[in-house]
């Protein structure tokens, strides 16, 4: 017999099997003995009452031994199979990858950056000598910007394909299998790269090809059909069939589809600052407690509100995480947010961003205007900061009320920060939304306002200000066949799991246009 159970825990209850075994042989008014396994299906907090506890879902198995679980996947050998490119090997990219050999297709994944490995030396010096490689940043590399920016695995997007595979597919090349029943699943930066590099290796056992150092610096076109493309070291892949997987920030590679009059749009994306608070403080606020039980992990928030008819909310919240800078090319300043597995760190860090438009854009004539948009406000924030990707700050209440903070606290953006009055970095539509939904989150949290928290200019990449259109039924562009924009890079996802779907999406698209 297989029952399906909910139970409400107790932190150290919930941390511990004995107790979640004892709990659901009461909830069913069974010995203890009769219960051969117990499988956790759904696991959520629940901080509404003053006492937090976890809510789970369960699966019991009475008297019945139950199959086991597997999660391994192997892949055919597709090494003479008909081959796709795919530019861009962060999670849209690998995933279409892994769906093309599943589907009997050849990927070749070509990504402008380097392997996990090669890439951290580059981080490294972007954190301590405040020295940006335009090919191979937080952004660029291998898994893309999710690889560094700590694996949140939190989506919406059920109606764009199973989420589930994604996370299995994550748990076989070495996720916690904890993804697949936490509420807001995550990995963490330091467990991350082994998983890419495990889906590489499955990738090329496979018989594709991943190519590291490998910028796309042209498109080859010949009858309104796409015939491959060319790179930064002059050699030529050729394929009917590419995907587009380049992620929010390759900027050049709009300016290369304007260049072959390939039609695309202006998209309206967020805009705003990363906002820090000692932990302690989110804790005490959402656990309603002077110290936090240590069975709990570090709390979150999440804020919207409207203010003059637009939102402004909190983005990519980082429990015990760090801010990072995630410029991608020279002159400027681009911040976001990652925790560690344990999240661990004193800080949580959230985005704190309004929405900008095309109407908010003076003299909108272009494709262009939101990007180019976004790239002044992060050139100013590099002024402002004086370079070494110092980052422009102000404490939180000081920020409100326009004064120049006298010092900033301390805080986890590494290249360091300067204080300083972020009216001046900010367009004036955004700052002043924030200034009024600042108090207001306040408000609905205990301790948010203050001036142990500190804003940090500029959170600007929080999607793609520019859309590379596609025919719905097709995902092919409708000016250029066989070019398939995908994901986060084409206005079409945002985080991994979205993104994830979204490359095997098309994917599929492929093989049925073939």
């Amino acid at each position: 017999m297989i029952k399906e159970i909910e139970l409400v825990l107790l932190p150290a209850e919930a941390s511990d099997a004995k107790s979640i075994h004892n709990k659901a042989a009461t909830s069913l008014r069974i010995p203890s003995a009769k219960i051969s396994e117990l499988r956790i299906l759904k696991r959520s907090i629940d901080a509404r009452g003053k006492q937090v506890v976890y809510r789970v879902k369960a699966q019991v198995f009475v008297d019945e031994t139950p199959a086991p679980e597997i999660f391994s996947i192997n892949y055919p050998n597709v090494a003479d199979k008909k081959p796709v490119l795919i530019v861009g090997a962060g999670p849209a990219g690998l995933f279409a990858a892994l769906r093309c050999i599943e589907l009997g297709l050849k990927p070749i994944v070509l990504e402008r950056g380097k392997d996990v490995k090669q890439r951290r030396r580059d981080l490294a010096a972007i954190n301590k000598e405040g020295v940006i490689n335009p090919e191979s940043n937080y952004c660029f590399g291998e898994g893309g910007a999710g690889t560094y920016s700590d694996g949140k695995l939190y989506t919406r997007s059920n109606k764009r394909g199973d989420i589930q595979y994604v996370l299995k597919t994550l748990v076989a090349h070495g996720a916690t299998p904890d993804i697949l029943i936490d509420a807001r699943p995550h990995i963490g930066t330091n467990k991350l790269p082994q998983i890419i590099v495990s889906i590489r290796d499955n990738i090329l056992n496979a018989g594709g090809e991943v190519i590291f150092d490998c910028k796309v610096t042209d498109f080859i076109i010949k009858g309104g059909e796409i015939r491959g493309v060319k790179t930064s070291s002059g050699e030529t892949f050729s394929s009917e069939k590419v995907i587009l997987a380049t992620g929010h920030s390759a900027r050049d590679i709009y300016y290369l589809l304007q260049k072959q009059k390939i039609l695309l749009e202006a998209k309206p994306f967020a805009l705003g600052v990363r906002i820090e608070h000692p932990q302690e403080i989110i804790d005490k606020a959402q656990y309603h407690c002077e110290i936090r039980d240590p069975y709990l992990p570090p709390s979150s928030y999440s804020f919207v509100e409207q203010v003059e008819n637009r939102g402004v909310f909190s983005f990519c919240m980082c429990p015990g995480g760090i801010i990072a800078p995630c410029a991608t090319d020279y002159n400027e300043i681009v911040v976001n947010g990652w925790s560690p597995s344990k999240r661990n760190n004193p800080f949580a860090n959230s985005g704190t961003v309004v929405q900008v438009n095309l109407e908010d854009i003076k003299g909108y004539q272009n494709p262009f205007s939101l990007l180019e948009f976004q790239a002044e406000t992060e050139r100013k924030a590099y002024a402002a900061g004086g370079g070494k990707l110092v980052a422009p700050a102000q404490r939180l209440v000081d920020f409100v009320e326009g004064r120049l903070s006298t010092d900033l606290p301390k805080n986890s953006y590494l290249p360091g920060t300067k204080s300083s009055d972020l009216k001046e970095v900010l367009p004036s539509f955004v700052y002043s939304r924030l200034k009024q939904a600042l108090p207001v989150f306040g408000k609905k949290m205990k301790g948010y306002y203050t001036n142990e928290a500190i804003l940090v200019g500029v959170e600007s990449r929080t999607s793609s200000p520019v859309r590379i259109p596609r025919d719905r039924e097709t995902l092919q562009h409708p000016q250029l066949k066989g070019l398939f924009p995908c994901a986060e890079g084409a206005g079409y996802a945002g985080g991994i799991v979205s993104a994830a779907i979204d490359g095997m999406n098309c994917a599929e698209a492929v093989l049925t246009s073939i």
